[in-house]
């Protein structure tokens, strides 16, 4: 019997072992997924619950969510371009550590005002622009540490499984927030999400990244700034990036401020039911995340980028069409599935490729100037969609964000430089492009997890 149960054990162990070379063999990384876990997990209960608080328990309108959702994206319009400049002088980690923090006390602040009574669409608007500044800051500091730990040609491969520590969220957060939503209220659930960001938190304090920055004593905001800017508007393959994932960004938007008003306003779900029909973008992120790195190898980063707005503008396009019965909530669902593939492919590709055409001393530059770049859009989207929502129908806005989405994805499709793209670039010399910043001190950064 001893003997069955340890070639039982054995066996599994085996089946269900990494394979070698994998990069959660690597200490560093795997503490950095394991956070990214547990901060996705209560960030799928903030995604449901912010705005359920919103439509249901302060009956705000669809032009209401619109500017709920465009207060979100303001900061990264306002502050992505020195924010970039700020923290290539600075250490990632900790500003990362102190933005999951700041969105544990922000998400706080919403059922303290519910209990208080002072609950109201402005005290939303307020948290949604502070989340939006932790996420223009100590977010762009998040997406630099991973190039900390990880090797630049293994980058396609680490964002996808971090979509997959994503999607198991996106799996088992709906469902649960749609629990606790039904069990406590919506505004008593952000509570989880700020307890899961403190423990997010904590995990990322353990981690060791040896980055020293000293900063030049001739270094000047201004030329730096414009040297992040000089980077980005000189590179063919960046600039067609940010005007495709920005349209992307515009559709998605103009989507996401009426789902879940068409979900329980003409589809009739309750709080509970649109939470379990979420799980269906969490097994489309699943998908997206096992199969995205292999189809981005096959086709290339490019061609697998331009699919995955596609699949987006499909989901869109079903739900605007669908009728107000089961079939209407079978396309809800359907929707958030491919959504959550489309997503994944967008997201794993534009990452790998700007991070690993980008030199090092230039990361927070670039990635805040294409966080810029592709969230201005965004905002015009969110009132948009509000706008038609609440002026022509819930199913016009669906119907604007599908169709654009599709006509996007065939404009993508023409530009050489995104079509072409079969592999991730190498970086740019970074002398070529070095302003007054920040240099690398002597401790460097830790070795990068190898093939």
């Amino acid at each position: 019997m001893a003997g069955g149960l340890a070639r039982l054990r054995s066996t599994l162990a085996a089946k269900f072992a990494l394979p070698a070379g994998d990069l959660l063999h690597n200490p560093t990384y795997r503490r950095l997924w394991t956070s990214i876990l547990i901060s996705s997990l209560g960030g799928q209960v903030t995604m449901l619950a912010l705005p359920l608080t919103a439509a249901v328990l302060l009956h705000a309108t669809p032009t209401q969510m619109g500017w709920l959702t465009a207060m979100e994206i303001v900061p990264f319009v306002l502050f992505s371009l020195p924010a970039g400049v700020w923290l290539d002088r600075v250490r990632k980690l900790p500003i990362y550590v102190l933005g999951e923090f700041a969105l544990a006390a922000i998400v706080t602040s919403v059922p303290l005002a519910w209990a208080l009574g002072w609950l109201t669409m402005p005290w939303m608007y307020t948290a949604g622009f502070a989340i939006g500044t932790v996420y223009a800051t100590a977010g762009t500091a998040a997406q630099i540490v991973l190039t900390q730990v990880v090797a630049r040609e293994r980058l396609v491969e680490a964002h996808a499984k971090n979509a997959l520590a994503n999607s198991g969220s996106e799996v088992a957060g709906p469902g649960l927030a749609g629990a606790l939503i039904k069990l406590v209220g919506a505004p008593l659930a952000l509570l989880v999400d700020a307890v899961l960001l403190i423990v997010s938190a904590l995990i990322l304090r353990g981690i060791v990244v040896n980055e020293e920055r000293r900063p030049r004593a001739d270094a000047h905001f201004g030329r730096d700034l414009r040297a992040g800017l000089r980077f980005v508007a000189r590179q063919p393959m960046l600039l067609a990036l940010a005007a495709a994932v920005g349209g992307w960004q515009m559709c998605h938007n103009a989507a996401m401020v009426v789902m879940i008003l068409h979900a329980t306003r003409t589809l009739g779900l309750s709080e509970q039911a649109v939470g379990l029909a979420y799980i269906g973008m969490g097994l489309g992120t699943v998908v997206g995340s096992s199969f995205g790195h292999r189809i981005s190898r096959r086709i290339g980063p490019g061609p697998c980028l331009v699919l995955g707005i596609a699949v987006c503008g499909v989901g869109w396009s079903v739900l605007a069409l669908a009728p107000a019965n089961a079939w209407g909530v079978a396309a809800f669902s359907l929707t958030l599935m491919l959504f959550g593939i489309g997503a994944v492919f967008v997201f794993i590709n534009f990452l790998g490729l700007r991070q690993a055409v980008t030199p090092e001393p230039l990361l927070g530059r670039m990635t805040s100037t294409m966080r810029w770049l592709i969230l201005i859009p965004a905002g015009p989207g969110a009132l948009i969609g509000g706008w038609l929502g609440e002026h022509i129908g819930l199913r016009a806005a669906l119907g604007f964000a599908g169709g654009s989405a599709l006509l996007l994805a065939f404009a993508a499709w023409q530009v050489p430089v995104i079509r072409r793209v079969r592999q991730l670039p190498q970086a740019e010399d970074a002398e070529a492009w070095l302003g007054g910043e920040a240099t690398l001190g002597a401790g460097g950064v830790e070795p990068a997890v190898q093939p």
